[in-house]
């Protein structure tokens, strides 16, 4: 309803949990709802409404029990959320009616429980909540801008604070409240540029996302908080696949301050954490300067698809075949980009512009559909993510062939592991979209009778930059034919609830990989920089050392399927139990070896 200052409604809630100011911190439910209306004109109060609510979870805190005197047994027989809105709002519309007034100004001590409890969880349990609640006036804020003399705002009541305003009202006759706080309907998208000023006192980082979730999944998650527009940026790993982070920037530090207390509330079975972040890292990820990327994202309230996989020969019209017309696209050629190399070879990956939720979600049903000899993956994207791969791309050095393996070799911080020997010979596979729990008994078992074809210290589990499972892991074979026949039997496979890809590849193109490029069913992708650079000056401390490990330790091959034990040393020539500081750092752990890269920060479990 429109405000109007002459009648007010004063809300105030409770929850099972915190309340005060630590409300809604703790994500439990609310269980009370508490209103009155105030007749400012009349100078009159009406009666004060008293409801119960139901949680889904009768827990009641001891804090919550000594405030509200409220016990499991009378929370048990009390309606649900949705019925005491519809209450609430019967209610109000009743009194308002015979007062002879038709809107009101909705009032509350402070702005938790409408940001922090109402919206998230009426957002939890799909409720539509009425539209008072997008625009609300908090007391505490304005009794202290007309009071600026009364103290601090922290140590006002609701009850001081109303006796004060209408006795102010019955002297002046009228007053306007100056602020009214809105809540957004939903979140905008849009595009940033690297030349704008981003206030880091409003910029978080999520951490522990769905790899699947949207900027409107992550929206929904901060429901009651206001977003800037196109202030969801989905952090993508060194493949660029999404990491599980993001950052998201606020209109303003209060509501960044709101969005912190929500560290490990949960989207669905995942906790979320929540950590502040700068304005320099959100431009660095969403921030982008081509004319192209801005062009296209420069239509408005338009959902963006990614599709990865199309063949390299793909045209806009074969996109717009694929897509259908069940998926009309975005003023057609014009709704698609698709993202190539400085040089203009394509990637592989292109975005679509889709004018409703409707249209994007036909087109989301063709993931995994055939185009040409590929299928192709659909994933719901950002303005954010579009800039973060067209600057990933466009940044990577064009190098057209791999650099051969002696110069890889001489880099004295990126040799190989001493297990690994380079070659052309496509005697390997790799494992593509493993869950991230999975350990190395997982891709034995997923391996089945093929473990037996597996070299010694063959299996190589693959960490991102965070140290956090890629899901890519690489087997060595004893020759290339096992290595075909453990590709055609075992790709599409399922381990656990996710289907895993496996493809034949050779040592050389797996030891690329561990250093820092990507390996695609195209080819390979060179590193992310150029090889002279690679030799971190900070590891200058430690003394050269040759690149292998002593013969005794070399020699030492553990049985694959047997009890883990801890390898025992000739006694002339111990081997270290922890740290080996050559070209890598090779940490002893019953029976299993970890690689480190120093520059890329990417490790290798070997088994």
């Amino acid at each position: 309803m429109a405000s109007h200052s002459d009648t007010l409604v004063v809300f105030f809630g409770a929850t099972a949990g915190a309340n005060g100011g630590k409300l809604g911190s703790d994500e439990r439910e609310l269980i009370l709802l508490v209103w009155q209306i105030v007749d400012l004109h009349e100078n009159k109060v009406g009666k004060l409404k008293r409801t119960l609510v139901q949680p889904d979870s009768a827990d009641v805190s001891e804090q919550c029990k000594e405030e509200t005197g409220l016990t499991a047994e009378e929370l048990c027989k009390a309606e649900p959320l949705e019925s005491v809105l519809q209450q609430f709002y019967q209610s109000v519309s009743a009194e308002l009616k015979s007062l002879g007034r038709s809107s009101y100004t909705l009032c509350v001590d402070g702005p938790l429980l409408i940001q922090q409890v109402l919206h998230p969880e009426a957002s939890k349990k799909n409720l539509v909540l009425p539209e008072c609640f997008y625009t609300f006036v908090d007391l505490k804020k304005e009794f202290h801008k007309c009071c600026p003399n009364a103290g601090p705002v922290k140590d006002l009541t609701l009850t001081s604070m109303l006796d004060c305003i209408l006795h102010m009202l019955w002297v002046l006759q009228y007053h306007t409240f100056s602020t009214f706080e809105t809540v957004n309907y939903k979140f905008e998208s849009g595009a940033c540029s690297k030349t704008e000023a981003v206030d880091s006192e409003t910029v978080i980082r999520a951490r522990g996302l769905p790899w699947q979730s949207s900027d409107q999944d992550i929206a929904r998650f901060f429901k009651g908080l206001n977003i800037a527009k196109g202030g969801v940026a989905l952090c993508l790993n060194a493949q660029g696949r999404r990491n599980g982070e993001a950052l998201v920037r606020f209109i303003n530090s209060e509501h960044r301050d709101m969005a912190l207390e929500r560290h490990k509330h949960h989207m669905g079975n995942r906790y979320i954490e929540v950590y502040k972040a700068t304005g320099e890292e959100f431009l660095k990820i969403a921030g982008g300067t081509s004319n192209e990327v801005a062009q296209f994202l420069s239509k408005e309230n338009q959902v963006i698809i990614r599709m990865r996989g199309l063949p390299f020969t793909a045209t806009p019209q074969d996109v717009l075949g694929f897509l259908g017309p069940e998926s009309p696209v975005t003023d057609g050629t014009e709704g698609l980009l698709f993202v190539k190399y400085p040089d203009g070879r394509p990637t592989g990956d292109a975005f679509v512009l889709f004018a409703c939720e409707e249209y994007a979600q036909n087109a989301l049903k063709k993931h995994k559909q055939i185009l040409g000899k590929r299928y192709i993956e659909l994933f719901r994207s950002t303005a954010a993510e579009v800039q973060q791969v067209l600057n990933r791309y466009m940044s990577t050095p064009l190098i057209s062939t791999l650099p051969p393996p002696p110069q890889m070799v001489s880099v004295p911080m990126l040799a190989t592991s001493p297990f690994i020997t380079t070659g052309s010979t496509r005697d390997c596979i790799r494992l593509r979209g493993l869950p991230y729990t999975a350990a190395i008994e997982d891709i034995l078992d997923f391996m089945g009778e093929h473990t037996i074809d597996i070299k010694p210290h063959g299996v190589h589990m693959v960490l991102n930059q965070q140290g956090r499972p890629s899901g890519d892991a690489f087997i060595q074979m004893k020759s290339a034919d096992r290595a075909f026949m453990m590709a055609q039997k075992c790709h599409k496979k399922m381990m656990k609830d996710r289907y895993v890809e496996v493809f034949q590849c050779s040592t050389e193109e797996m030891s690329f990989v561990l250093m820092g490029g990507t390996l695609n069913r195209s080819g390979l992708s060179p590193p992310p920089c150029k090889l002279p650079c690679l030799s971190p000056p900070t590891y200058a401390a430690f003394p050269a050392t040759p690149a292998m490990l002593p013969t005794e330790a070399a020699l030492y091959q553990p049985p694959l399927l047997a009890t883990p034990r801890t390898p025992q040393a000739p006694a002339h020539n111990p081997v270290p139990a922890l740290a080996y500081y050559s070209p890598q750092l090779y940490m002893n752990m019953n029976m299993s070896y970890t690689t480190y890269y120093p520059r890329y920060k990417e490790k290798t479990h070997i088994l």
